[in-house]
């Protein structure tokens, strides 16, 4: 029996970790230079979440050891794709919903990574709890982000940018800590194929 290519794995956690430098700086420029303007953020952020996308939906495929990190990618990884394209593809008809769907998405993630961390205290991982503060952490920032406390567009920028670097140590630690590869994982259907042999010698 073959065992499983851990090629996907590999374009996987890369891809995840690679994103979530991608984030953290732009978490920073947005900071630095909160006067830039709404139509480069729309650009920027609608590609970096068609990105953010398409990883998230490698990630889900990939069926890494755990399963922990991409467990619930699958629907997130599409809807971050689709507001992706929505933003990137008509900046100046999005821009007004950029902020909260923006909010939205990354709350959406940071809720699950609370998921997240509890399914690694019962894997055993040690640094659960560092997801679990970090998770919580950009929950709030980005439920700040959500309510926009100011009409400001600069304040604005500075919130989102805080929230991007949140989620993007958040992803980082996720990715560092849960995300398993060895090199001789069998399929899942050998599972599969036991359980139903032994059903018929029953």
């Amino acid at each position: 029996m073959k065992v499983r290519s851990v090629i996907p794995m590999r374009i996987a956690k890369t891809g995840y970790i690679v994103i979530s430098v991608v984030l953290l700086s732009l978490g920073i420029l947005f900071i630095i230079l909160p006067d830039i303007s709404m139509r480069t953020i729309g650009k920027m952020l609608g590609a970096v979440m068609v990105l953010f996308g398409c990883i998230k939906l490698t990630g889900y495929f990939s069926k890494d050891l755990f399963r922990l990190a991409f467990q619930y990618d699958l629907q997130f990884g599409i809807l971050v794709l689709v507001v992706g394209l929505i933003v990137l593809l008509k900046p100046s008809d999005a821009i007004s919903l950029l902020f909260a769907a923006m909010g939205i998405a990354l709350l959406a993630d940071s809720l699950f990574k609370i998921q997240i961390a509890f399914d690694s205290r019962k894997f055993g991982i040690k640094k659960w709890w560092g997801i679990l503060a970090l998770a919580i952490m950009s929950a709030i920032v980005t439920a700040v982000l959500v309510f926009k406390p100011s009409e400001s567009a600069r304040v604005l920028t500075i919130l989102l940018g805080a929230t991007l670097i949140t989620e993007g140590i958040l992803n980082l630690f996720v990715a560092v800590t849960t995300v398993k590869i060895i090199k001789h994982q069998y399929p899942d259907f050998i599972e599969e194929d036991y359980f139903e042999t032994e059903g018929e010698n029953k």
